[in-house]
């Protein structure tokens, strides 16, 4: 079972961001999408999700053709969106925030989120907003993952993470995708994610540019100089 973006064009109003990107995600896979600031990593999810529409190319899952759909729909279909800046409720209990994301399928049974993120079943009374940035995190991926989708695909999951907490994230990321959730991880933190991911896609100016393994692509000098500033 794959999740497919085949030929994507997309943008905002008359601006045009990004120009036939392609990519695939298998079940079980982490899969990074990594570039420089502004290259359309960001947009791309948007698509990807039903945010803002395509001006051309095809989103599928399954077989099943989800381009045009709505974001509803496309959560239904089983792809999970954790933005860019979490976007937990602050005010709301931890368990409170984990078990919105399972109110579309009704689900309230927190056990696996605790068993993949302890530290949350340690904090599960407390205010959201006076979690650390690492928990906040975890968080966000623990309340997308209580709607039990088949991909999960995050926006700058390691942002403002100081380097303790990208190696305990990207841990339990590494736990995510063993219960069989494909992941799609767009990072601005090249090195790291590229690590992480089985495969890699590198974004410039709106087009890949670079497909390929994701330890890899890391290690290519050409690669390190361009994308990752080393």
């Amino acid at each position: 079972m794959t999740f497919a973006l085949e030929g994507i064009d997309a943008g905002y109003s008359r601006v045009q961001v990004l120009r036939d990107v392609s990519l695939t995600v298998n079940i079980g896979e982490i899969v990074a999408l990594a570039g420089p600031s502004r290259a359309g990593k960001s947009t791309l999810l948007r698509a990807a999700t039903g945010m803002i529409p395509t001006m051309a190319g095809r989103i599928g899952l399954r077989g099943r053709n989800l381009t045009g759909a709505s974001i509803e729909a496309i959560a239904r279909a089983g792809i999970a969106h954790v933005p860019e800046g979490r976007r937990l409720f602050p005010g709301l209990s931890v368990r409170d925030n984990l078990r919105l994301g399972g109110w579309r399928i009704r689900n309230t049974n927190l056990t696996g989120i605790v068993t993949l993120f302890p530290r949350l079943g340690e904090r599960l009374d407390q205010p959201a907003g006076s979690l650390s940035g690492c928990e906040q995190q975890m968080c966000a991926v623990g309340r997308a993952l209580m709607g039990k989708p088949e991909y999960l695909l995050i926006d700058e999951l390691l942002l403002g993470l100081d380097p303790a907490a990208v190696d305990e994230i990207l841990a339990s990321l590494a736990g995510v995708a063993a219960t069989g959730t494909g992941v799609l991880l767009v990072e601005r933190d090249g090195d790291a994610a590229l690590g992480v991911a089985s495969r890699a896609y590198l974004l410039e100016n709106g087009c890949v540019q670079l497909p390929g393994q994701g330890r890899v692509l890391v290690d290519d000098r050409r690669v390190r100089a361009a994308y990752l500033g080393v």
